[in-house]
Parts: structure tokens; sequence; C-alpha cells
């Protein structure tokens, strides 16, 4: 029987890593990462590879939804470790694959780490209870343009709460939506207003948990023209009315509304 260590690793890099999680890691027979959800720093995995004395394994996307890899590591007996950016059970494939290594037989173990989930409220000030679903907004296709994130978002601000807004990334075509890419796709999806009012406030974050880390404040026309330098970026639509205390946290990031 073996034992399946989900690891997360942060929103930076490899010196994200927990000391538990180093220690785990220099004992695993076999040590695989995934970059599809979310991308550390360049070297960030090659580093690690150095840290701990074995080499990291990339799984692909395909790779990791299949679990195949994995489980024949397992098989093979001992511990063996999945690294991923940020915390392992912010993404349902990775849950998958936990109740897949239970129905085989074996075992998990869990160390969590930082996730944009609660890092962008932090950042911005906001407070996270005050968050409803969350939504992601794919990258656009002539046979695949949805308009539920929207719908979701309208539904949040009805209640009172603010909308995270993740934003589609390919890290193997090297394809990272950017905030611009994002709020241009809202404006041709809703351009009246229907789903988010066009004064509605919006908070851009990027490369959150970073040295780099950046946030603006701002309606879509005052963003539009703004550079939010590389990627990461994500959304947060935030609701009609804010605690006070969120208020005075936001208005550090105000952009002055384009002229």
């Amino acid at each position: 029987m073996g034992e399946l260590w989900f690891i997360g690793a942060g929103l930076c890099d490899e010196r994200d890593l927990s000391r538990r999680a180093l220690e785990v890691l220099k004992r695993c027979r076999a040590v695989f990462a995934e970059e599809y959800t979310a991308v550390l720093a360049t070297g960030s995995l090659e580093r690690l590879a150095f840290e701990i004395g074995r080499p990291v394994d990339r799984l692909d996307r395909a790779e990791l939804e299949s679990g195949r890899r994995i489980l024949e590591a397992l098989d093979a007996g001992g511990p063996v470790a999945l690294v991923v950016p940020g915390d392992p059970f912010a993404a349902t494939t990775h849950v998958a694959l936990r109740t897949e290594v239970e129905r085989r037989g074996h075992t998990w173990q869990y160390l969590p780490n930082a996730t944009i989930l609660s890092a962008a409220a932090g950042f911005l000030g906001l407070q996270p209870y005050r968050f409803g679903r969350t939504v992601s907004i794919p990258f656009p296709d002539p046979s695949f343009a949805p308009t539920s994130p929207f719908e979701r978002i309208a539904e949040n601000r009805t209640r009172g709460l603010h909308t995270l807004v993740l934003l589609d990334l390919r890290p193997s075509e090297g394809r990272f939506m950017t905030a611009t890419q994002a709020i241009g796709l809202l404006g041709e999806r809703d351009p009246t207003g229907r789903w988010v009012p066009p004064e509605a406030s919006l908070a851009v974050v990027a490369r959150g948990g970073s040295p780099t880390a950046r946030a603006w404040l701002g309606s879509r026309s005052a963003l539009r023209d703004v550079d939010f330098g590389p990627p990461l970026h994500c959304l947060v639509v935030l609701a009609a009315e804010l605690h006070a205390e969120e208020a005075a946290a936001v208005r550090r990031f105000a952009v002055a509304p384009t002229p």
C-alpha cells in the first residue's frame, strides 16, 4: 500500500513550501508536480529538485486527470508526492484523484498552503466571508462563449457578495489570460450591464502572493488602459455596498477614471 502526499506549493516559488513539506519530499520515492491550474515562478521546480535531491516529474493536464503515473508509483510502494501551486484541494481534479487513491486501497496526506481563493481578498482588504461563488472566464472560442460566469457574478451581487474571477491559463501553450482581456470580454458579452453594471467596481490583483504583487480598483472603463504587468492576474467584482473597513482598505488601489 502506498501513501500519496498532496503538497501545496503556495503562490510564488519553491521558497513558499513549508519546512514540513520539504522534509516529506526528501523521503518520497517519487515526486510529481503539475502546473496547469497555476504556475510557480520560472525555475522553481528545478531548484526544488536540487534541494530535495531527486527529480520532480511534471505532469500535464491529461496525465494528472488520468492519474495513471501517480497510481503506478503508489502501487510500487513507498511515499509519493504531488506538488501543486497554491493549495491542492482548491482544484476538483485533485479531489477526484484523492478519491481514486482511496478506492485503490492507498492512503493520502495533505499539506495545505496559500491559495488565491483567500489571498486576493486578503491583499485587497475585503472580508473573505463576503465572497460568493467563484467563477472562471475561459479563453474565447467561436463555438464556446458562455455567459454563465457573468450570470453568477450578478447572482452574487444581488446577495451583497463579492466575486473572485479566475482567468484561463494554458501554460503548455504559453497562454495566460490577462485582466485586460477579461475586462474586454466583459464589455463584449455584457455591453449594457445586464449582469455587471458598467459602473461596478472591479479590482485586479496581479501576481498575488509574490514580491511584485499589485492591485488596482476602478470601473471597467477606468481599468481599460492600465498596464497590469506580467501574469498571473485575477479579477474581483465588488459588491455594490462595502463595509466601512473594506472601503477604507481598497481606496488605496483606486485608479482615476479615464477622461
